[in-house]
């Protein structure tokens, strides 16, 4: 496995600007929270926290002091979670109504299929000497001659085929239909009336709800009513935070995420006073320009896009539909509708920023196992969902560790906590069969092994090598 530098060029300390990054999809979020439990329960300072993927979640909740709903015995990754990613509903409708026309073309076959059950018991039973042998050959023959005659399944069939083939075109007529409403959003979207219907086969919209009503409940406090809308919800969000930015468990923010029409990573950051100016630095000429184009101030006008840095980190690439996401008159953009989505190899983007930011040391969580050496590969699962989970995780493991590699230098120390093994995929919510161990492992699992790796790859070795263990100061 290859690792981050081993020796820093300086020890941890806590004195020094640290930031904790959250890397991964999916799955990657259960791992996420089990070591930020390890983190607050060892009372290890954390300045800012980013994230991009299931991470910019994962940071969002632990920049308010709402990470233990992550990981609370009730906590979102101790539950059975179902898919987070299902097929649309309109491909699924499309699915079964296909599936329901193949099953009426072969119906015949398995009406004939029936008789070779049938005669071998009616023989057994004739062999026996019962008369109920003969009686169920002649009762399985009448009613085979019934159903072939010319009223029966030749009329039938046709029939039910036809009902069939409507239900599928109904379902590529209402997946158009929807897809030209978003397209009143976008206007620059335009595709044959199949692909329309069909588009992206996966939705992120389980994952979105999901994790909005888990962080409402956070930034909310006492007031459990109904969330508000996305700009409400964003504006007592971005509220929260920077009115506590140093109390206990308030950390600065950090989320990074892609935007498909500019091809640019785009920055929702809201950083202390001390360090916002700089980030924020519009240089004179191009680099400035690019500056305005790229980063959002969410303590500014860009504090109602939070929701839409967190909708548009949970859409997968090409498997589902990016979130579109119209920019306020103000901003650089000046109203444009942009299309966002994660990028699985910016890492090293956030690590890029995390300079801009002031960052002196980097603690970076990522769910993703690399092997080691020969004779440790897995059987292949050929499902998409398997097959997107290895693309996703593969990316990953190459961005990580190029990313690694190329800013060891911009900081003080740069540390890295993942696990040695992980059997779980980004998109395997019902957790898998891990061969390795001939057992079930679960999503709920993750959380503790997380909670393990933080402890003995960063606490143990390099917090507590020190001396420097703090206990839980004011700056969380």
């Amino acid at each position: 496995m290859i690792e981050p530098p081993a020796e820093p060029r300086e020890p941890y300390s806590p004195h020094y600007r640290t930031a904790l990054v959250l890397t991964g999809v999916g799955t990657a979020g259960a791992y996420h929270a089990g070591v930020l439990r390890a983190f607050d329960e060892a009372g290890v300072k954390i300045d800012l926290v980013a994230g991009r993927g299931i991470g910019a979640v994962s940071a969002l909740f632990a920049a308010v002091e709402g990470a233990p709903r992550l990981w609370e015995p009730d906590g979102i990754w101790r539950r059975r979670l179902p898919s987070l990613y299902p097929w649309r509903p309109i491909v699924r409708l499309a699915a079964w109504a296909l599936g329901a026309s193949l099953l009426v073309l072969v119906l015949p076959l398995l009406v004939l299929g029936v008789g070779l059950l049938v005669y071998p018991i009616g023989f057994l039973l004739r062999v026996a000497g019962l008369d109920a042998g003969r009686a169920l050959v002649a009762a399985y023959a009448s009613w085979l001659g019934a159903a072939f005659e010319p009223s029966g399944l030749p009329t039938i069939l046709p029939r039910l085929v036809v009902l069939a083939l409507v239900g599928v075109l109904a379902a590529l007529v209402v997946g158009a239909v929807r897809a030209r409403q978003r397209g009143s959003v976008l206007q620059r979207e335009r595709a044959p009336f199949w692909w329309l219907a069909f588009g992206a086969p996966l939705s992120s919209g389980p994952a979105c709800r999901l994790f909005r009503r888990a962080l409402w409940r956070v930034a909310a406090g006492l007031d459990v009513r109904k969330a508000p809308s996305a700009t409400e919800f964003s504006r007592r969000y971005t509220e929260l935070l920077g009115e506590n930015l140093g109390q206990r468990g308030f950390r600065e923010l950090l989320l990074v995420t892609h935007d498909l029409d500019t091809r640019l990573d785009l920055v929702f950051a809201l950083v202390a006073d001390r360090h916002r100016r700089r980030f924020f630095l519009h240089p004179p000429g191009a680099g400035g320009e690019r500056r305005a184009a790229e980063a959002f101030d969410l303590s500014g006008v860009a504090r109602d896009h939070l929701l839409d840095a967190l909708d548009a980190s949970l859409c997968l690439p090409v498997a589902t539909e990016p979130h579109p996401v119209r920019f306020t008159p103000e901003h650089y953009w000046r109203g444009e509708t942009h299309r966002l989505a994660d990028r699985p190899d910016a890492v090293g983007r956030v690590l890029t920023e995390l300079v801009a930011a002031g960052v002196e040391q980097v603690v970076v969580v990522s769910a993703v196992a690399e092997l080691a050496g020969p004779h440790m590969l897995s059987t292949r699962r050929g499902t998409l969902h398997g097959r997107l989970s290895e693309q996703l995780a593969a990316s990953e493991a190459g961005a990580l560790r190029d990313a690694a590699a190329a800013r060891a230098a911009s900081f003080k120390g740069l540390f890295l906590i993942r696990p040695a093994h992980n059997p779980v995929g980004p998109l395997d919510f019902d957790g898998c069969y891990d061969e390795r161990s001939d057992r079930r492992y679960t999503v709920a699992e993750l959380v503790d092994r997380g909670y393990e790796d933080a402890y003995r790859q960063f606490i143990d070795p390099v917090v507590g090598a020190g001396g420097e263990r703090l206990a839980v100061t004011g700056r969380g």
